[in-house]
């Protein structure tokens, strides 16, 4: 075993470093997998002392008639996907249990370690992407936990590209081993020798009795507060999913708020908005998405800034409960949502938003950061095939209902909106409930706090009967 104590060790936590802690651990042994950019993380384990005492196997099946050999055909003959990954990491796991005895090797502890990637290529058009992934035991016999991420790549060399992936495939082995005890640590951990502008992770799903206290969508919003990337999404079934397979090529309709919780203005909107999006006659609804976005802004608590878990987890139970999928974001302007969707499709692209946060849009002092300002800002967010859904808001001192016909925005940007509405960029929900134009969010959130059941009548039945039998938002049962 090594000289070296375990506090010099956390001080020195060189890439080479934590491949020797590993190499000169008696019982952590496993497989290298990696397909794509060569043997980057186990060539890392070479290097370092003593490797023989964490390589079992190394192998690269870059051919893909011996990929398909080894780890069977994909139905959609795609080589860098999740399921690829999982297929090798689970194949390699069985094969080094039925080739070592635990009789013989009764404390070891066995793992597999995969990444399957693309590159850059060569007229630099696609920066690259790719899985990595490792399947581990942290006790002899014990059953394995699993950590899969995806990563995009942002350099615009293959050789540099291939180079943070093995800095990244090191510090996941190393992290599962010893800085798994707090996943929002390890999460960090993954960027050691690395900058969060080179490789981007964009999902990370914890699996297996090392995270069964880990919620994942927790895991989501952690790589957004870190900014280690600007959107995360999970599914109905509250699974972090992968933004750019939910996104590409399909129509998307996107509802922004705070969901605290969702209410019937919410809800009508969605369903006044969908019926208008789905009838356009590009819009496919069999390649369509609706989205229910949250800001970290709408997240955090208006008296310290910070994020309450449990009431970000209360607002995805609900969302999810009632079947949408969910996008956290660090979009604080609308144009910049929209430049993220136009990345990954060229189909119709929908916003649904109420009148207030049209005049917000309007408001040139949003767009003082930005050389260009408001036009800049616009040409962005109205230049690809984009409407916003426009539901309208009852004045409360004259009880007159204000649409984009009679709206009034600031002099200087009068005609800048009346172009926009004239040209059919917003549309008016008509269809819109009455009552709803009553109902104000953050009151609904308020009365539940304060214990008014007046909030039950505000929100739509599931939502009401999920938030008083699990206690949502801390409310207290009858």
């Amino acid at each position: 075993m090594s000289s070296l104590s375990d506090d010099e060790f956390e001080n020195i936590l060189s890439i080479q470093n934590k491949c020797t802690r590993l190499n000169l651990n008696e019982n952590v042994y496993g497989t290298f997998a990696e397909i794509g950019a060569g043997q980057e993380t186990v060539r890392h384990f070479f290097r370092a002392g003593n490797p023989k005492g964490t390589i079992a196997k190394t192998l690269s099946a870059y051919d893909k008639d011996f990929s398909d050999a080894i780890y069977g055909l994909d139905p959609q003959n795609r080589y860098v996907t999740v399921r690829r990954l999982k297929r090798m990491i689970d194949y390699e796991a069985e094969l080094i249990e039925q080739r070592l005895s635990r009789k013989k090797y009764p404390n070891k502890l066995f793992f597999s370690y995969a990444n399957t990637v693309a590159t850059i290529d060569w007229a630099k058009k696609y920066k690259g992407h790719g899985w990595l992934g490792i399947k581990f035991q942290k006790e002899p016999k014990q059953e394995y936990s699993e950590i899969i991420l995806h990563v995009q790549f942002h350099e615009n060399n293959a050789s540099q590209q291939q180079i943070s992936l093995g800095i990244m495939g090191v510090n996941l082995i190393y992290a599962a081993y010893y800085q798994s005890e707090d996943p929002k640590v390890l999460i960090k951990k993954l960027y050691d020798h690395l900058s969060k502008d080179k490789i981007e992770i964009d999902s990370i799903n914890f699996k297996g009795p090392v995270f069964k206290n880990v919620d994942n969508r927790l895991m989501s919003l952690e790589l957004v507060k870190e900014g280690i990337t600007e959107a995360v999404m999970f599914s109905p079934e509250g699974n972090n999913i992968l933004p750019a397979n939910a996104l590409y090529k399909k129509n998307i309709l996107t509802l922004r708020g705070s969901f605290r919780p969702v209410t019937n203005l919410n809800l009508n909107m969605y369903m006044s908005a969908r019926k208008l999006f789905m009838e356009q006659e590009e819009v496919d609804p069999e390649r369509s998405i609706i989205i229910f976005e949250m800001t970290l802004s709408n997240l955090k608590s208006e008296d310290n800034d910070e994020i309450d878990e449990k009431d970000f987890l209360d607002r995805a139970d609900l969302l999810c409960a009632s079947g949408q999928t969910v996008m956290i974001s660090n979009f604080q302007e609308y144009y910049k949502v929209v430049e993220y969707f136009s990345m990954h499709t060229k189909k119709e692209l929908g916003l649904v938003m109420g009148v207030d946060n049209l005049i917000d849009i309007f408001n040139e002092r949003y767009y003082r950061h930005l050389s260009g300002g408001i036009l800049e800002a616009f040409g962005k967010l109205f230049f690809k095939s984009l409407k916003v859904y426009l539901y309208p808001i009852r004045d409360e001192k004259t009880g007159e209902i204000i649409t984009s016909k009679n709206l009034k925005v600031h002099p200087r940007v009068k005609e800048l909106y009346k172009f926009f509405v004239d040209n059919g960029k917003v549309i008016d929900i008509e269809d819109y409930d009455d009552d709803s134009l009553d109902i104000h969010p953050r009151k609904v959130y308020e009365m539940i706090k304060e214990g008014d059941h007046e909030w039950e009548n505000m929100v739509p039945g599931l939502t009401a009967k999920m938030i008083k039998e699990k206690e949502l938002f801390s409310v207290q049962k009858d």
